[in-house]
């Protein structure tokens, strides 16, 4: 049996009360893990790794700051790859990224459409990390019937196609790497002047682990993700090109840090919160869909954005603490 959970990386826990920076400095890090039943015997000592009647979080989303902004500057999401995530906060709504990790985004819709995630909990949900979910268990040891997906760490970047908004660059595994957008999506990639080199005329890209991205849950194998997934409340660099990101939360960005804190089966009187249903926003009726819009990253009104945020030294904040914004779509911009 396949033990879907986070186990740690090094002598110790951190302790669910850690703050984002404390996450990102600490010695002793969080890491998304599955095991089987017989490396988790090994591990003596370590527990093994309202709109249309809905309520929309909309502490982070930029409603008014942009009502004056060009219209075309924004975007509307694909419905196909867009999840709506019900909880009792409001609806968490993920933008999904085929382009990045096709074969998880097609067995997160197959298992959508199932409505395979309704009603399971967030067992387990660590402040400064990240809220774990999509266990038919409830305890971390779940899978689906559905096979395990491939990894799908990095990607091979077209960037004619894939056109990226760069923001700055930053050190990697593998070394340095451009970093910025795609739509909402943070990611890094080889520089695109790279691309005239390779065989294909691409160039090596992964997801970045910033707040309020999807990735998912794997084991020591590296392809051994299937159902679990998680959705980030911080910063965790390390997760990086050891993980799969698939999306971004796009709406409802507030909600992520309102899910109740705890590990099921280890913090005392621990009640998680549920995923009350999940489902593709194509498969939703059209009254009942969240009119989300998004900023293009290409776009002069994101250029504007940008440079209000710059520090004193005339450069870009880390792309993780950079927030696409988005807001609900304006009528009259149609």
């Amino acid at each position: 049996m396949t033990r879907l959970s986070l186990a740690i990386l090094g002598a110790g826990f951190l302790v669910a009360t850690a703050c984002a920076e404390e996450q990102k400095t600490s010695k002793t890090q969080q890491v998304p893990m599955v095991e089987t039943a017989q490396n988790t015997a090994q591990n003596t000592g370590q527990k093994p790794v309202q709109k249309n009647g809905q309520n929309i979080g909309q502490k982070n989303e930029q409603t008014h700051m942009f009502a004056n902004s060009n219209p075309a500057d924004w975007r509307e999401p694909d419905l196909e790859n867009t999840l709506y995530i019900t909880t009792e906060y409001g609806t968490i709504v993920v933008e999904m990224v085929p382009e990045f990790a096709p074969k998880h985004v097609e067995q997160i819709k197959k298992l959508t459409r199932q409505k395979f995630y309704d009603d399971l909990t967030f067992h387990r949900v660590i402040e400064g990390f990240m809220n774990q979910t999509g266990d038919p268990r409830g305890d971390g040891t779940g899978n689906s019937d559905l096979p395990n997906i491939p990894a799908e760490f990095s990607f091979r970047r077209d960037p004619r196609v894939i056109k990226m908004s760069i923001v700055g660059k930053d050190m990697f595994t593998n070394g340095e790497a451009e970093v910025g957008f795609y739509k909402a999506q943070p990611l890094a990639s080889q520089p695109s002047g790279m691309a005239i080199l390779t065989k294909d005329g691409n160039v090596d890209a992964w997801g970045i682990h910033c707040p309020n991205v999807a990735s998912m849950a794997r084991g020591k194998d590296v392809n051994s993700a299937n159902s679990q997934f998680f959705l980030m409340r911080g910063t965790t660099s390390s997760l990086n090109q050891k993980y799969t990101v698939w999306g971004t939360t796009i709406m409802g960005r507030d909600i992520l840090t309102k899910i109740k804190v705890g590990t099921k089966g280890e913090t005392k009187n621990f009640a998680p919160d549920h995923m009350l249903k999940v489902r593709v926003a194509a498969d939703v009726p059209e009254n009942e869909r969240i009119s989300v819009e998004i900023m293009k990253t290409s776009s002069r009104s994101f250029e504007n954005y940008l440079d209000g945020m710059k520090t004193s030294k005339g450069t870009y904040p880390a792309v993780c603490d950079i927030e696409v914004p988005s807001r609900f779509k304006n009528k009259n911009s149609q």
